[in-house]
């Protein structure tokens, strides 16, 4: 969720970290800071808020080749000044940045902390208060390090600086995501590449409970007993001018203009020399010799595998449940002889499905993830890894890794049908093609829903997404959408579930967005709607070409029905948009919210 960055090198270290802290903006913080050495020792510069605000802070004058710097989202303690990274040792000796969070920290304090008076209300501080402590009973600073990394439990990324030795940089993690990037004469830590991006393409992983000793010129990578790793780096695919907005207002806005690229590449990533679909044959194997698919994700994710159900039930006849990763691994299910799972994340990083994945391979089980992110934690833990190619998505509201997710998930259904002799009446190439055009043709049309954002959300406190069989799925990601910009309370249901009991929120104005793009259930959701208004309910319904009505507010193009997900979701991705537009919220970077939620 927060974001480290660390540098050691023969340049100012300042700048360097200020940028790389804004390229880990879009991961969501409330707080920032930085904390330089050199040899008249640490200087440490922290605000509460944006990183804007730090920089006004930190003290031109003060030049230093190496340094640290971190931006924190909320966990120990509220968001301030005070609670912000980096914290620092009592003597001043050490200081450091942490992400993750320790969870016997309430122990620790009372074992080690009694003489130490504590500055801050985080277990970041604690770790730093036990290095020192340890270090002051004559320890150097990696035994010191590597005893205190020994008695932590939970999820750390560290960067420490000793201000008694301003040529390293201590890093260690544990199921937080942290690398290191490797210059000619400068090293690099980071969370994530994209910060780094400015100054090298070269990384290197970081595996649980690794402890690395960075230096300008060298790197050192170590385990708890202090055996020596080598470990080649690898090269961050990724460009530089597709992790910057261009000449739109918010990366949101760009990231749902990219959704026609994003299908056409996936299209093309995924086809063979003869422009037939087809992915690796030892995924496939492994889905025919399950007897039932477990989709493992959270948030937006969660929302495209409900979809990804339908189409591998409907296309390949293969069972599937779908569960929310923050509830599976503390109450999983009874599961059947032959499970496979299929973990869903944009990032690759999300904490809550990671434990779930640690739990289901020490039980033996064989595990697919479906990721944005090549090498990142969940597909370099999983047995097989299939790539979204949706390129960087800054904005913290998800939109093309959405689709993305359900167009991959499509092909896999696809794929793994035709290996079943399966006969389908359809070509999934051709109707993805369909798709793209489709997409174009609706972020060709932000006026209308512009307009139609104005005339439903422009001054409603909630707001509520019906639909059925699959359209039910999307109004739950077009909540998801409209709650976490705008921050109007929306809830998405099933159409016919609204009369149990939640249609007595229904008051005069109430807006009810409706999606009608599935035939079989067409005339039931349009009687749902009947039924809101009847209470009262101002009603938008998004309807496709072919069931269309006199009274639908927007009509998409028609497409396969089993895709519509794909293109429904558009209108609603932009309808969140421009409420949050309306109200003058922060689109890219909603508050309390973190893009990749890298904590339990």
């Amino acid at each position: 969720m927060c974001g480290i960055v660390g540098y050691i090198g023969t340049n100012d270290s300042k700048e360097i970290l200020l940028k790389g802290l804004e390229k880990l903006e879009y991961r969501g913080y409330d707080s920032a800071g930085i904390a330089v050495v050199n040899e008249n020792g640490v200087h440490v510069f922290k605000e509460k808020g944006r990183i804007a605000d730090l920089r006004e802070s930190v003290v031109a004058g003060v030049n230093a080749n190496a340094g640290i710097g971190h931006t924190r989202w909320a966990t120990h303690g509220p968001p301030s000044k005070r609670n912000a990274h980096p914290h620092q040792s009592a003597s001043t000796r050490y200081t450091i940045v942490h992400n993750g969070v320790i969870e016997n920290f309430d122990s620790l304090k009372r074992e080690f902390m009694g003489n130490v008076d504590l500055q801050s209300d985080t277990d970041t501080e604690v770790i730093v208060q036990m290095i020192n402590l340890f270090a002051n009973e004559g320890l150097s600073t990696l035994e010191a390090f590597r005893k205190t990394l020994g008695l932590l439990k939970g999820s750390y990324a560290l960067a420490l600086l000793d201000n008694e030795d301003n040529e390293t940089i201590y890093v260690a993690k544990n199921k937080s995501p942290l690398l290191v990037g490797l210059g000619d004469t400068f090293n690099v830590v980071a969370s994530d590449a994209m910060a780094m991006l400015q100054v090298t393409d070269q990384f290197v992983e970081l595996m649980d409970k690794e402890i690395v000793l960075v230096k300008k010129d060298e790197v050192t990578i170590q385990n708890l007993k202090g055996e020596i790793i080598s470990r080649a780096p690898f090269k961050a695919e990724l460009d530089a001018s597709d992790i910057e907005k261009g000449t739109y207002p918010h990366y949101m806005l760009k990231e749902i203009d990219e959704q026609p690229l994003v299908i056409r590449k996936i299209v093309q990533k995924y086809q063979d020399e003869t422009g037939k679909l087809t992915i690796d044959g030892d995924i496939v194997n492994a889905i025919n010799q399950a007897g039932r698919i477990y989709i493992i994700a959270a948030g937006t994710s969660y929302h495209a595998g409900l979809v990804g159900k339908q189409l591998i039930e409907k296309v390949a006849k293969v069972p599937v449940e779908v569960h929310i990763s923050s509830e599976f691994g503390y109450n999983m299910p009874l599961l059947s002889e032959k499970p496979l799972f299929i973990f869903i994340s944009q990032s690759g990083e999300t904490a809550d499905s990671r434990a779930v994945l640690v739990e289901i391979k020490e039980m033996g089980y064989q595990a697919l993830t479906i990721t944005n992110v090549q090498g990142s934690t969940l597909s370099r833990e999983a047995d097989y890894t299939l790539l979204l190619h949706a390129g960087p998505e800054i904005a913290v509201a998800s939109t093309k890794a959405y689709t993305a997710q359900i167009a991959v998930l499509a092909i896999l259904a696809e794929v793994t049908a035709k290996s079943r002799g399966i006969n389908l009446d359809f070509d999934l190439v051709k109707e993805l093609g369909l798709v793209a055009t489709a997409i174009e043709t609706l972020c060709d049309s932000k006026e209308i829903i512009e307009q139609i954002s104005r005339e439903f959300l422009s001054v409603t406190r909630n707001c509520f997404f019906i639909g059925r069989a699959v359209d039910y799925y999307v109004g739950l990601e077009g909540a998801l959408k409209l709650k976490e910009i705008s921050y109007i309370q929306a809830e998405g249901f099933a159409g016919g579930e609204l009369k149990h009991g939640t249609i007595a929120l229904i008051e005069e104005g109430t807006p009810v967005i409706a999606l009608a793009t599935q035939e079989s259930v067409n005339l039931s959701i349009r009687g749902n709607v009947k039924e809101v208004v009847a209470r009262g309910a101002n009603p938008c319904i998004i309807s496709m070409k072919g069931l269309e009505s006199d009274e639908d507010s927007f009509v998409i193009p028609e497409v396969h029905g089993l895709l519509t997900p794909l293109i429904s979701v558009i209108p609603l991705q932009l309808l969140a948009y421009y409420a949050a537009l309306h109200r003058d919220c922060d689109v890219d970077k909603p508050r309390n919210l973190a893009k990749s939620v890298t904590v339990e």
